[in-house]
């Protein structure tokens, strides 16, 4: 298996890619600690991946507090006894303007989430991923911080801050053997993309024509899909990417191709 033995801490994880990317990496024979504010849906997820056969853990956490993004490592540590691997998908959208209309003052909390959440998480796993001889850190982004979207100027500049601090963290947390990548989502065929198809029905357009307007510019001519946006993220956190670090690769079916 992919990720057999391995400990994976994922951080965001909610009804969209983080809920996919649990149950995907325990398939995989990875443990899993599973972090985000709502400890609900947490519980469903773990004891999704626990019928399943495979062991996880569960905390409410909220990346903008070190001491809770602390504990969550903690009690991975405690109950699987080291730290390999930490995804970093904690989300905040702020709001859905453009440039001209959007919010400076509101910028600060969604960079709070992302980027200051994501090397928040690292700190606290990079010790115990040292201890185990190394490890994998992915940071998930997003297109929009390469091929602007109108209304998500705020998300956008998280995300762009947390690929230029994947950098940096790729430099710096290599002396550990650490690797540091970033990988840039497009269209991700789950719930919340389908969830804004449904609503776009609701309000009279053509089911058809709104995919259509999604697809046309996908040269794979598909939304992709969820499960395979997260073996994406899985294979960086693999063995098999030993040697690959501070990279930023496009996820998207070619929507967008970096020069």
């Amino acid at each position: 298996m992919l990720l057999k033995d391995k400990v994976i801490v994922i951080s965001g994880v909610g009804p969209g890619l983080g809920q996919t990317l649990a149950k995907l990496a325990a398939s995989e024979g990875a443990k899993v600690v599973l972090g985000a504010r709502n400890q609900a849906f947490l519980d469903e997820v773990r004891e999704s991946i626990e019928a399943m056969g495979g062991e996880a853990v569960a905390l409410s956490t909220d990346v903008t507090s070190t001491k809770q993004c602390k504990a969550l490592v903690s009690a991975g540590v405690e109950a699987f006894g080291r730290i390999n691997g930490l995804v970093n998908s904690a989300y905040a959208h702020g709001d859905w303007a453009a440039a001209d209309a959007s919010d400076p003052d509101k910028m600060g909390e969604v960079i709070n989430v992302i980027c200051q959440g994501a090397l928040r998480m690292a700190q606290a796993c990079a010790p115990h991923m040292q201890a185990a001889g190394g490890g994998s850190i992915v940071n998930v982004s997003t297109m929009s911080t390469v091929k602007p979207f109108s209304g998500e100027t705020m998300y956008a500049a998280g995300k762009g801050a947390l690929s230029a601090l994947t950098r940096h963290m790729a430099n710096d947390f290599g002396k550990h053997a650490i690797r540091v990548n970033a990988l840039r989502m497009g269209w991700i065929g789950g719930a919340p993309v389908y969830g804004f198809i449904d609503a776009q029905v609701e309000a009279g357009a053509d089911r058809d024509t709104v995919v259509r307007s999604i697809t046309d510019r996908i040269p794979l001519g598909i939304i992709p899909p969820e499960a395979d946006c997260a073996k994406a993220v899985l294979a960086f956190l693999s063995d098999y990417s030993a040697v690959i670090t501070g990279t930023s690769v496009d996820v998207n079916g070619g929507e967008y191709m970096a020069p």
